[in-house]
């Protein structure tokens, strides 16, 4: 995620459960949530953390930050399991403001629905002072998790499903908005959402809900935090991460936010049992984001809400 100043809070109360009933899960999941979607294990996003966390030491030389052996590495990584889960992966290469070379990873399953496509992404690169493993290997890792687990489940969705990893976030959205620019105006027609998740697994994590675009898209998140009974606040994210470049489009966004350098308040730490005073991440855009710097109780609830969320929306 971006650094700029802070952001303006507003609290958002937890929403009343779902009433609809869930549909049939399918023979190849397990377990399920209660609207049906698939449960993420944390630790299989973990995994996927503990990936990141390697390629940006031994590739990388401790970061991934775009131009580096630790981006190039990470890209590989994320095209190898989402192949691996049955998608059409695509790797969109473009050259930065800066003259720099990166580059998105693209991954789709078509819809029995192909005029309407759902969404999901988040950025694949850190800062070059440390390997981003919060910031924001958390938000790539649980949707890649959340891909693999979509597609055993529900490999024929109603309508298309699409998820795209981010390169060069962290110098002002550039993966995301040469993604977003180049789409053809058939394309942008097509996108009925897009879902951003950026830091889902702040030490001291917050519990923080985009409400700054799409209304329904924020009620669908929270109705998730609703069933397990953990309250949200609004965040609004501005230009501070890839949906504003979606919002620029004409698309509706929306996302979750575990926090980054603001301060946790007392009424937060009572309500959700953190640190007053102290950062939601105090190793933000730092070297000491590490595999160390994960709330797996953040990591897990979060990584079960942008499940929750894209079953709901694709059914």
């Amino acid at each position: 995620m971006r650094k700029r100043g802070a952001i303006v809070l507003s609290v958002v109360a937890a929403v009343a459960l779902l009433a609809t009933a869930a549909p049939a899960v399918p023979a190849t999941q397990t377990t399920a949530l209660p609207n049906g979607a698939p449960d993420i294990s944390t630790a299989a996003v973990k995994t996927h953390l503990t990936q990141l966390q390697t390629i940006a030491t031994n590739q990388g030389g401790g970061n991934r930050c775009t131009g580096s052996a630790g981006f190039t590495g990470s890209v590989n990584y994320v095209k190898q399991k989402a192949t691996a889960a049955g998608y059409r992966v695509t790797e969109q290469p473009f050259t930065t403001p800066s003259g720099r070379r990166s580059s998105n990873v693209i991954a789709e399953i078509p819809g029995h629905d192909t005029t309407k496509v759902i969404m999901a992404g988040g950025h694949l690169d850190s800062v070059c002072a440390g390997p981003g493993i919060n910031d924001n290997g958390s938000g790539s890792s649980s949707i890649l998790a959340v891909a693999e687990a979509f597609a055993a489940a529900n490999p024929n969705p109603a309508v298309t499903v699409r998820f795209g990893w981010w390169g060069d976030e962290e110098s002002g959205l550039n993966g995301s908005k040469y993604y977003a620019t180049n789409l053809p105006s058939a394309e942008r027609t097509r996108l009925k959402a897009y879902l951003n998740f950026d830091m889902v697994a702040s030490p001291n994590a917050g519990y923080f809900v985009y409400n700054d675009d799409d209304a329904a898209i924020a009620q669908t998140i929270n109705n998730y935090f609703a069933q397990i009974d953990v309250p949200t606040e609004g965040q609004g994210v501005g230009g501070r991460s890839d949906s504003a470049s979606f919002q620029r489009i004409g698309v509706k966004t929306g996302g979750i936010f575990t926090g980054a350098e603001q301060r946790m308040t007392a009424a937060q730490a009572q309500k959700w049992g953190g640190q007053s005073g102290v950062a939601f991440d105090r190793c933000y855009h730092r070297s000491c984001d590490t595999s160390s710097n994960i709330n797996d109780t953040a990591l897990g609830r979060n990584a079960d809400a942008i499940s929750w969320t894209i079953w709901e929306l694709t059914r």
